[in-house]
This record gives structure tokens, C-alpha cells and sequence, in this order.
């Protein structure tokens, strides 16, 4: 047999095996037992999601892998499990732990409760939540978990559609954020913005993104100054004010493109990007984006570069998926 043949032989018996292994890892259509549901991440069954769940190392991560298990199952049919998982969840909640961590954990879990219908532990979830808040020492946490709070229970569609309740928690948002140092106020101003946006209540959320652009405009720093535009234009675009939104994305854009520092200049035109993008405006979102991309590629910290390439490119990502 010359060399070519054996060669040749060799490759077919090798095609032959791949093809077997293949046939006996896939089992033929209408054969076998039920299949055992798989997640999504790395193939576990829900029994070891659970038992993945439960291992984790502290209750907020127990709970919101809990979370997570609960939206697998609800995707699959099963409202019985999904329902039992995010109790789980939120019982791991309700002992002693970070106020920090636990409190945007149960905003996860009352959302989810929601969902699954049951808005009676929803609106326990949410209410413990803001009675942690009492215990956040970062005012900026703090803020932007009695905004989403507030957002959470004033929702009608995805909410309890409880306004005064809305209105209430909103209204002690606002009074965190206003007293966050300058630098921060916009983005808590944002946050709190946003909660009204989604609570329902539009005439407070106008009037709160008057306070954003005017703490937005009144910084000097121009990654500050183009991601807080950049937050005000996507609460105007929310509430119908497209006009409003474009004029503030256009200068937030140049403050974001006047940044020399490559991280900095990165982030900025990463929020404008993004905020284009929710306002309709997908061709400069990704033209932005672009530019964003080859901002972070000259970072020169290489851990920093990587973090900030993967933010850019999972925001072009979804963009181009719509």
C-alpha cells in the first residue's frame, strides 16, 4: 500500500469514529426516557443549579443564584419550582448581612415575585429592602435602591402599582440624592429620574430631570459632565422628549470626544453610546461605540482594558442584535 493510501485510510477510519461517537452522544429522535432539563450554564440539570445555588459561598450570592434557577424553570413551564426557588431566595434574605448587598437582591427577588404572580411576598421583598436602606452608608447605594424601590412599586405593567407607596419612596430618594457631593449628585439625580419614570409618574419625573441637567451642566470634569448628560437624555427620552434628549446627547457627546485619557474617554462614549442607542438612534450609537472600542484598546493597564473592551463590546453586541 503506498503512502498516500495508508494516509487515506487513516483520515476515513478517523471520519468513520467521529461519525459513531457523534451517533452515540446524540440520541436518535423519539428514543430514550424524558430528557432531564438543562440550564443554560454548562449544561446543569435544575436539581444541580439548585444544589450550585445553595453551595454558594454567601446568602446574597445564594440568593441571587436562587433567582436565576427560578427564571430557568419558569422558562421551561415549571411555575411550581420557579415560585418555590425565588422563596428560597428570598428567605435567604432575611437574616443578618450587608444592607448593601441584600437590599438590590430583593428588589431582584420582588421583581421576579411579581412575574410569577405572587404580589403579596413581592411587596414583603420590597418593603424589606427599603427598611435596609435605613442601614446603607453609601448615599449613592442607598439612593439608587430606594429609586428602583420606588420604581418597583409604582409599576403597573412589571410593578405592584402602589403610587403612594411610589410616590413615598421616591420622594426619600430624592432627598439621598440631593445630598450626594456634586461630583455624584447627577447620576443618583439619574436613578431617582428613572424610578419616577417607571413608577408611573411622569410630572415628577420632569421635574427631576430639570435638577439632573442642572447639576449635569454645572460640572466641570467631562466624563462626569458627558456620562450625566447622557443619563438626563435618556430619562427625556423616556418620557416622550426626544428633542430635549437628541440636544442633550449632542453635548454630552462632545464633552465625552474632548477626553484625552483613554479610560475615561472609553466610559464616556460607552454611556453616550449606550443612551443613543435607547433613544432610537442606533447608526451614531455605534459609531460612538467604535470610537469607545479603540479608546479602551489604548488603555495601557491590561486587566482595566479587558473590562472595559467587554462593556463596549457586549452594548455594540446587543445593538446589532435588534
Amino acid at each position: 500500500m503506498t503512502a498516500v493510501s495508508i494516509s487515506l485510510l487513516h483520515r476515513l477510519r478517523f471520519a468513520v469514529v467521529a461519525v459513531v461517537a457523534v451517533a452515540l452522544l446524540v440520541p436518535a429522535a423519539g428514543c430514550g426516557g424524558p430528557k432531564k432539563k438543562k440550564g443554560k450554564k454548562g449544561g446543569l440539570t435544575i436539581k444541580q443549579q439548585l444544589e450550585k445555588a445553595e453551595a454558594e459561598s454567601t446568602p446574597d450570592r445564594q440568593a441571587a443564584a436562587y433567582v436565576k434557577v427560578a427564571r430557568a424553570q419558569q422558562a421551561s413551564g415549571d411555575k411550581t419550582g420557579a415560585k418555590d426557588s425565588a422563596k428560597k431566595a428570598f428567605e435567604k434574605l432575611k437574616g443578618e448581612g450587608d444592607a448593601s448587598l441584600f437590599a438590590p437582591r430583593l428588589l431582584d427577588v420582588a421583581a421576579f415575585l411579581v412575574e410569577s404572580g405572587d404580589k403579596k411576598l413581592a411587596r414583603d421583598a420590597v418593603k424589606k429592602a427599603v427598611d435596609l436602606c435605613g442601614t446603607i452608608e453609601d448615599p449613592m447605594r442607598k439612593a439608587r435602591v430606594l429609586a428602583d424601590a420606588g420604581g418597583l412599586y409604582g409599576d403597573k405593567a412589571k410593578g405592584l402599582g402602589d403610587a403612594k407607596s411610589a410616590k413615598d419612596t421616591l420622594a426619600a430618594a430624592t432627598q439621598v440624592a440631593e445630598g450626594i457631593e456634586e461630583r455624584f449628585r447627577a447620576e443618583a439625580l439619574a436613578a431617582v429620574a428613572l424610578g419616577y419614570t417607571r413608577g408611573g409618574l411622569g410630572e415628577a419625573a420632569g421635574e427631576m430631570v430639570g435638577k439632573l441637567e442642572e447639576a449635569a451642566k454645572a460640572l466641570e470634569e467631562p466624563r462626569a459632565k458627558a456620562e450625566a448628560l447622557a443619563a438626563a437624555a435618556n430619562v427625556q427620552a423616556q418620557i416622550g422628549k426626544k428633542d430635549a434628549a437628541k440636544a442633550l446627547l449632542d453635548e454630552a457627546a462632545a464633552a465625552a470626544k474632548s477626553i484625552q485619557r483613554s479610560e475615561s474617554r472609553a466610559y464616556a462614549l460607552l454611556a453616550v453610546g449606550t443612551a443613543l442607542a435607547a433613544s432610537g438612534d442606533t447608526k451614531q450609537a455605534l459609531t460612538l461605540l467604535k470610537d469607545a472600542e479603540k479608546a479602551a484598546d489604548k488603555v495601557s493597564e491590561a486587566d482595566t482594558r479587558e473590562a472595559v473592551i467587554q462593556k463596549v463590546r457586549r452594548e455594540i453586541a446587543a445593538i446589532e442584535k435588534k
